[in-house]
């Protein structure tokens, strides 16, 4: 199984734009269906993620990133240089994607996906908002299009 998880708040301009990819996706899988591969959008839900990819053999991450790099820059990372065990916490809003990687590692063991490949695209805007600004969209763009081609792919040796 193949999963592209997008991550991020709708309600803040431009850290939607995992959410926005992941819901793309669900529409492109729609018209080129795949038992093996599925996009979902998980928000802002850390543990939501950690569940979502058990079971897969790869898994990928798309949200933005707020490093004071250039706005739009796509950074293709891999998982294992972004987990990081959650600090001990009551409240689930502390537990992000980059610990449901550690986590999921930790409790599902050779159940969780060893493939894990995150996008990151860099925010122009984290403001209060529902669209994307116009550097953002254009990097967003050009990753659904290296999404669709690793589904081309993934489907094409996995089918």
């Amino acid at each position: 199984m193949l999963t592209i998880i997008g991550c991020g708040n709708l309600n803040r301009s431009d850290d939607a734009v995992g959410v926005i990819i992941a819901q793309r996706l669900q529409q492109y899988l729609t018209k080129h269906p795949h038992p093996d591969v599925r996009s979902l959008d998980c928000g802002t839900a850390g543990m939501e993620v950690m569940f979502q990819a058990r079971g897969s053999k790869q898994l990928i991450i798309i949200d933005a990133s707020s490093t004071n790099s250039e706005p739009g820059a796509v950074f293709k990372v891999p998982g294992k240089e972004l987990e990081t065990l959650p600090e001990p916490s009551y409240n689930l809003h502390d537990f992000r994607w980059d610990n449901a990687l550690a986590a999921g590692r930790k409790i599902f063991k050779d159940d969780f996906p060893l493939l894990v490949t995150v996008y990151l695209i860099e925010a122009e805007n984290l403001g209060f908002g529902l669209e994307l600004s116009p550097t953002v969209k254009d990097s967003a763009d050009f990753v659904l299009s290296e999404l669709t081609t690793i589904i081309e792919d993934w489907v094409m040796g996995n089918g």
